[in-house]
């Protein structure tokens, strides 16, 4: 999953055409691709940190929000609007399962 991020962030600030494209399409011009990459990888990077793993999966999960919020504006098809939720469920899971204060914050009850 870091991988994945990191991928994502890198291929943006390297304007990578494809990423480009992609971007175009969901309405956001390509200059800013550079700047979103850098905000990818300084979440991931808060992410990755076990102090602050908490924070950064907030910060990752607006990112993947704003995803979702740009796919449901083009009406793109199912997948692609709930990538960026399955995502997000692959970030917090397992920070859920190994950090004992998000357990505590949001315990689940049988």
């Amino acid at each position: 999953m870091l991988l994945f991020l990191l991928f994502d962030g890198v291929t943006k600030i390297m304007r990578v055409p494809q990423v480009l494209d992609a971007q175009t399409r969901l309405g956001y011009p390509a200059g800013l691709a550079p700047a979103i990459g850098i905000i990818v990888l300084l979440c991931t990077a808060v992410y990755a940190i076990p102090r602050t793993s908490i924070f950064g999966a907030l910060l990752l999960t607006a990112y993947l929000g704003g995803a979702v919020a740009s796919q449901v504006r083009i009406q793109a098809p199912a997948f692609d609007t709930s990538f960026p939720i399955l995502f997000c469920i692959l970030i917090w899971v397992p920070l859920f399962l190994r950090e004992p204060r998000l357990r505590a914050l949001i315990p689940f009850r049988s």
